[in-house]
């Protein structure tokens, strides 16, 4: 009489456990919740639990808007105003003013034609703090901004976060999520990361600025 098959017991489709949290290498990666650091386990009272997060959301609140030097002022070109050429001078002026003859006037300038590219998409706003400095924008600076046009990662940007107007200079860390990165080279201002939990879009593109000094 042959000798029965075996039956084959184990199983052909396993899936994989995850690991524990407490396991090295388990949980979520390092720097990647939503105050981007490394967390540590702390017992506090149930009760308190809402207190605390009420409070966390707060000072992560207050330290986001030192950084963001937020925009609190828009303001729309007139769509009906009338074109002003002014003359545009090739003589330089480093050692006084240039000649108002005529031969040398390169051409006329309307300021609106060269800072504007399209007026029903375009509007101002005023720079509030010294975040963007290296760039020229310094407070009372009113920054052109397009919203017609596609920002690209290193376009000065204005970007609303978490209801809040800010300008800064788009970026992308290793892993393609969007920061914002300040000009300014005293340390004082801090990139912002972008994460999941932040209310994020960029509205416009800052094609260039203007200020009065009197």
């Amino acid at each position: 009489m042959p000798k029965p098959n075996k039956l084959n017991t184990t199983p052909t489709n396993v899936s994989k456990i995850a690991p524990r949290k407490n396991q090295p290498g388990g949980g979520r990666k390092v720097g990647t919740g939503k105050f981007s650091e490394p967390t540590s386990v702390v017992r506090i009272p149930t009760s308190q639990a809402p207190v605390i997060k009420d409070f966390l959301a707060a000072y992560q609140r207050k330290k986001l808007s030192a950084d963001l030097d937020a925009i609190t002022e828009i303001e729309l070109p007139d769509l009906n105003a009338r074109a002003i050429t002014l003359p545009l001078y090739t003589s330089k002026v480093s050692a006084g003013l240039p000649s108002p003859a005529e031969e040398h006037i390169e051409k006329r300038l309307d300021p609106s034609e060269f800072l504007i590219d399209q007026k029903d998409a375009t509007f101002f706003v005023t720079i509030q703090g010294f975040s963007m400095m290296d760039v020229g924008l310094l407070p009372g600076d009113k920054a052109v901004v397009d919203r017609s046009k596609l920002a690209s990662i290193g376009d000065i940007v204005l970007a609303v976060l978490d209801g809040e107007f800010t300008i800064k200079t788009l970026s992308r860390k290793k892993d393609g999520a969007p920061r914002l990165l300040p000009a300014n080279s005293t340390g004082a201002f801090s990139p912002i990361e972008i994460t999941e939990h932040m209310d994020f879009e960029i509205w416009g593109v800052v094609t260039g600025s203007f200020r009065r000094f009197k």
